[in-house]
């Protein structure tokens, strides 16, 4: 029962970090996000796929970690881009 709620908390999670991506994408800019933020639930994310490891426990809920673990990198990507747009629309404003 532990996996199945654990598993149930990470796709809750997991189901708003695709809409984030979305939202960040269109946005193009990185004002509104916090890397912060989206280092410190990477590191979360780190450490519960490192705890499943270490307690031996791959199973459906290591799964949903790798998951939400590769969506928060799409997000570290398309934040990155990002903050390249946000420089580059500074630029065009100086001149």
């Amino acid at each position: 029962m532990g996996d199945f709620l654990e598993a149930t908390m990470l796709i809750c999670f997991g189901l708003s970090w695709p809409i984030n991506l979305m939202k960040a994408y269109r946005a193009r800019t990185a004002k509104a996000t916090s890397l912060t933020f989206l280092l410190l639930i990477f590191c979360g994310y780190l450490a519960g796929i490192a705890a499943k490891l270490v307690s031996n426990e791959i199973n459906y809920v290591f799964a949903v970690y790798l998951i939400n673990t590769f969506i928060v990198i799409l997000n570290l990507g398309i934040y990155a881009r990002n903050v390249a747009l946000d420089k580059q629309a500074a630029k065009s404003a100086a001149l």
